[in-house]
């Protein structure tokens, strides 16, 4: 294994964990503010990574996406929370769904910040050092790009995704247990699909609307092209 794909695997890590971790942690913290107890008790609002871990997606399926030369991608255990303790069930919802997704907006921003700051001594500093070359060319790229990847992903409108949270909005009262439950269960099956696909169809639609907007937006926030 050579220097530089221990480096890309470690950077990998370092930015995956981060990612997934204050994503779910934000969900839970936004559902109490809002007066759902569910993720306190559950013991959910922790920044220890082992309380998030999900064997297939925080493990198996990242390991897969390396093996396959892939990004880096996966998800952790969904944060519980229960839109019943909402003043407005539908709007909280709406909340605390977008609460994952802004929480990786503002790790992808403060990763594109320090590479500004540093950018007028970056030349001489990624020359002088081999460990701030990984830092500043491999790190920061690779933990704005997995945050946004996790961001942009989330945000399609399609359960259990946290932009289907938006679809609440429009489902009648008594058919919300059924879409909570569905919400809930159906993350494995839908990752599998997603992996799946691009083989049996060799067409992969996710990755070119996260190359467009990911992409794009990790390019506006780092001051060398990164995507």
């Amino acid at each position: 294994m050579s220097s530089q794909y221990l480096a890309y695997i470690v950077c990998s890590v370092l930015s995956f964990v981060p990612a997934i971790v204050f994503h779910e942690v934000a969900h839970g913290f936004v559902a109490y503010r809002l007066g759902d107890p569910t993720a306190k008790r559950a013991g959910r609002l922790s920044l220890n990574p082992l309380k998030h871990v999900d064997p297939f997606g925080t493990v198996i399926l990242p390991l897969c996406m390396l093996a396959m030369n892939g990004p880096v991608f996966g998800y952790a255990k969904p944060v519980p929370y229960n839109p019943s303790y909402f003043k407005n069930p539908k709007t909280g919802d709406v909340i605390v769904g977008l609460a994952g997704p802004a929480a990786n907006l503002v790790m992808a921003a403060f990763a594109g910040a320090i590479a500004w700051a540093l950018y007028g001594q970056a030349p001489a500093l990624v020359a002088q050092s081999g460990a701030f070359a990984y830092f500043y060319l491999m790190f920061l790229p690779m933990f704005a790009l997995i945050n946004l990847y996790l961001l942009f992903f989330n945000l399609l409108p399609i359960p259990p995704l946290d932009g289907s949270s938006v679809l609440a909005l429009f489902i009648p009262k008594k058919h919300m247990s059924t879409y909570y439950r569905v919400q809930q269960y159906a993350m494995p099956v839908f990752m599998i699909v997603l992996v799946v696909l691009p083989y049996v169809l060799h067409v992969n639609p996710v990755g070119v609307y996260l190359d467009v907007t990911a992409g794009n937006v990790a390019n506006l926030l780092f001051p060398f092209r990164v995507s």
